[in-house]
């Protein structure tokens, strides 16, 4: 059965109203209700994606902001500049059809040595299909049907953050695909970046506050606006002029093109190959990741599976000093912000190489003054005061493992056990950047004392004391654990394993 989907018109997009209630919606009533929808309601790197196409439509509509006066007051403009502009490009958001589709490379035909293509479903990173693994779904192997709006959503996805490695060839207007059967990471995904985005209390408004004029377009890499992929589509990869925008402007890389690809209608297969190759950080940065100092080089920072994206907010929360300084967190930052508060989304897409690892994310109202020095600073004094103890906490647990000659000692558990408290307690960590906590005070703060309880209930879970020499062995880990700790103190240990 052949299935029908403009992305303008049909209902595909996720989202949640104020009262709680979900929806699918279309690119047009998205941005018609977008004032009384609270959220976005997919998966971390779904969430970027989508937040990536918003952006892009909503600048290109605007034609702006071009400065900072612009940004502030350009939201009553948004939704009727948006109706305009989806209506004029109606005809570049179909999904199937003879004509143009979106995001799907033009004139693209399975090699006939390949008859049957590769199946829908592995658009969807979560299902366990290729290089995923049955970490996010148990039922690979099963022939299934991926539904319009459902392929819509993951072939948005799959453009931003499929990771690179060997992948098929296809006849892309004459000629194959591009590198020869290898195929780079989509633009999200290299160096598993942590993206980040403010958010409003509106759609609406978390669309305006991560748009970017065009002065701050023009102070990075490669400064220089260009125009969304489907108002410029690539006929191939020797399409030089189509390919240049598509892969080196700001609106041209917002939706990508990575990867060469044409849905068959039925929602059971496609063709798929390599399509643009993205040029990374320092030629291009992008505007969600934050940049940081690496050893001798700069580059974005990464998420890891060992380490909450809570504990990396110092390095997120650093405003560009100016415009010849790379190192800084999300460029939407560099806006003046004046509220209180500030509604901050992390997420990341973590690979090794060309596996997925995990898909991970959280949501933080941060205090004002973290944008700044000294508010950013006490921040960090804390997470390294947490860092601190835990090494304690380990040393304690090692002192303990020793005593009793145990072989493996519970570092993990108590690793575990421990973070996962203190997490609970992070408005008492916030308090501590609004409030310009210093070192000195810091282990008697609400702040201080969340972590030393954290600690000490990891330790004896992980450390029991029910013997005699338990006992012993107990209370002699117990003074490691309470020497006293500083947030200078935090590097690990000889003989203790890092996250």
């Amino acid at each position: 059965m052949m299935m029908m989907m403009n992305l303008t018109r049909d209902p595909w997009i996720p989202s949640v109203r104020r009262d709680g209630t979900r929806d699918l919606f279309g690119l047009d009533e998205l941005f018609a209700q977008s004032h009384t929808l609270r959220d976005l309601a997919v998966k971390p790197h779904e969430r970027i994606a989508l937040m990536r196409l918003l952006i892009c439509i909503t600048q290109a509509a605007l034609e702006g902001p071009k400065d900072e006066e612009g940004w502030e007051t350009c939201g009553p403009l948004i939704q009727p500049r948006v109706k305009e502009y989806l209506s004029k490009w109606f005809s570049k958001f179909e999904l199937f059809g003879d004509g143009e589709r979106f995001l799907q490379a033009p004139n693209l035909q399975q090699p006939t040595s390949d008859k049957e293509g590769n199946p829908a479903t592995k658009l969807d990173l979560t299902l366990a299909t290729g290089n995923t693994p049955t970490l996010f779904d148990n039922a690979a192997g099963e022939t299934r049907t991926v539904s319009a709006a459902r392929a819509a959503l993951s072939l948005l996805t799959f453009q931003c953050f499929s990771p690179g490695g060997r992948i098929g060839i296809a006849i892309w207007n004459g000629k194959e695909t591009p590198k020869e059967g290898s195929s780079n990471h989509a633009p999200c995904v290299p160096s598993s970046m942590v993206h980040t985005l403010l958010i409003g209390d509106s759609l609406l408004e978390t669309v305006r506050l991560n748009l970017l004029t065009h002065e701050i377009i023009r102070d990075v890499p490669p400064r220089r606006l260009g125009r969304p992929i489907w108002e410029q589509v690539p006929v191939g990869a020797a399409d030089t002029a189509a390919v240049d925008n598509a892969t080196s402007t700001y609106l041209g890389r917002l939706v990508p093109m990575a990867r060469s690809i044409h849905l068959q209608p039925d929602g059971t297969s496609m063709t798929l190959a390599n399509g643009l190759d993205y040029p990374l950080f320092p030629a291009f940065r992008e505007a969600t990741a934050t940049i940081i100092q690496k050893k001798d080089e700069l580059g974005p920072l990464p998420a890891s599976t060992g380490r909450s994206l809570w504990r990396q907010l110092g390095p997120i929360t650093v405003r560009r000093k100016s415009a010849g300084d790379p190192i800084s967190g999300p460029l939407a930052l560099t806006h003046a912000l004046r509220s209180n508060e500030v509604g901050v989304w992390v997420g990341a897409f973590i690979t090794d190489k060309a596996k997925i690892e995990d898909v991970v994310d959280g949501f933080h109202q941060i205090p004002r003054s973290m944008l700044d020095g000294p508010g950013r600073m006490a921040y960090e004094r804390g997470v390294q005061y947490a860092d601190a103890t835990e090494t304690s906490l380990l040393q304690a647990v090692k002192h303990f493992s020793g005593e009793l000659k145990i072989g493996n000692p519970g570092y993990d558990r108590a690793r575990q056990s421990f973070w996962t408290s203190v997490e609970q307690s992070l408005t008492a960590l916030f308090a501590v950047a609004r409030e310009l906590t210093t070192e000195e005070e810091l282990p008697k703060s609400k702040w201080g004392q969340a972590v030393k309880d954290a600690a000490l209930d990891a330790y004896r879970q992980v450390c029991p004391y029910q013997t005699p020499r338990q006992l012993q062995a107990h209370a002699l880990g117990l003074r490691r654990l309470f020497l006293k700790t500083t947030s200078k103190s935090a590097k690990p240990k000889k003989g203790i394993p890092n996250e």
